[in-house]
């Protein structure tokens, strides 16, 4: 299964730019998790830990496997958040989504 990332900005950015800042965030996804096969099952699971624990202090009461799964998303999603966006995070208040690619 693939997956599609969507940029939203609260700042006046081109769309060209979006469209650049998606396809870096989606390949350093790929590359820290090792497949885009991996990645919308990866983010998956990690939103069901999310949303069952994020109201828990850290470290949450999961699993030695589900806090594996917690250490690679967060450590892709770091690195993809960096490579779109930058360390200073260049497009503002940007935010991303991910979805599975239907079709």
């Amino acid at each position: 299964m693939t997956f599609t990332v969507t940029i939203f900005s609260a700042d006046d950015v081109p769309e060209a730019q979006r469209e650049l800042a998606a396809k870096r965030f989606s390949e350093a996804l790929e590359q820290t998790l090792g497949d885009s096969n991996l990645v919308w099952p990866c983010y998956s699971a990690y939103l069901q830990l999310f949303q069952q624990y994020s109201d828990h202090s850290r470290p949450w009461p999961v699993t030695a496997a589900e806090q594996i799964l917690i250490d690679q998303w967060e450590a892709a999603e770091l690195a993809a958040t960096q490579a779109a966006f930058g360390k200073q995070r260049y497009l503002g208040d940007a935010n991303f989504e991910i979805l599975p690619q239907t079709g």
